[in-house]
């Protein structure tokens, strides 16, 4: 039985899922719309700004709450490096981009309970989430940069495609150190989508190998057991018109 604080945490988690997936997709609304449309007036760039701040406090109460009622505290804080990053590098004025592992993190929260079945679903939408939340950072590392060719978020969302596939044709590509990293972080993050990509199909092709076999094996099973009675009932037939002696 699990101790009473774990069943609060577990019970905390349920209920701020949806909250939390709101606030994930508040945040990707203020931190794209200035990306996006850069001739944003300067009060809307400041709604945006403070949108994002609350949205971050969000996550941070989520994540003290959750950290106090964990029976293991340190344990909780080593199994969820992600959830304290989130908290952690806003603080960070540098690495303010790094605040998109938000949306990244809830993914993960939510994808621990799927099955099988739902593991394309799930690698697809992951995919989705990537190539935009790569676009906008690359964007709004890159535009305005001297001897930047990443301009537009088209121009953005066409390098994330060719970099997460590992195409790279070379016709955008990132000329600033911060450009540079997140282009790193997103070649990581092709290759490894690759990997569960091609572990799902195998996984799936196995186990409809494996029901074919067993369904053979079940009819040869079944075969055997009519033949097997058949012989007996033969046998016993046999035996009772045998003349005595």
């Amino acid at each position: 039985m699990q101790p009473d604080e774990d069943v609060r945490r577990h019970r905390w988690e349920q209920r701020s899922a949806w909250p939390l997936m709101v606030g994930s997709l508040v945040f990707l609304a203020a931190y794209a719309a200035p990306i996006v449309q850069p001739d944003l007036s300067m009060d809307a760039r400041r709604f945006a700004g403070w949108v994002v701040a609350g949205t971050w406090l969000l996550f941070a109460v989520d994540y003290v709450v959750r950290l106090g009622l964990a029976t293991r505290r340190w344990a909780f804080i080593r199994r969820h490096p992600l959830d304290l990053a989130v908290v952690a590098l806003p603080l960070l004025r540098p690495l303010r981009l790094l605040r998109l592992l938000t949306l990244l993190s809830f993914v993960n929260r939510m994808g621990r309970s799927s099955l099988r079945g739902q593991v394309i679903a799930y690698v697809v939408g992951l995919t989705m989430l990537v190539l935009l939340l790569s676009s906008l950072a690359v964007l709004d590392a890159e535009r305005g940069r001297e001897g930047a060719n990443i301009e537009n978020f088209g121009d953005a969302l066409w390098w994330s495609v060719t970099t997460v596939t590992t195409v790279g044709y070379g016709d955008r590509f990132p000329v600033t150190g911060t450009g540079r990293l997140i282009a790193a972080a997103l070649m990581l993050a092709g290759i490894a989508l690759l990997g569960v990509v091609t572990a799902s199909f195998a996984s799936w092709l196995i186990a409809r190998v494996a029901e074919v076999e067993e369904a053979g094996q079940a009819a040869t099973r079944h075969d055997l057991a009519a033949l097997t009675t058949e012989v007996a009932s033969l046998r016993a037939e046999l035996q009772q018109d045998r003349p005595s002696r």
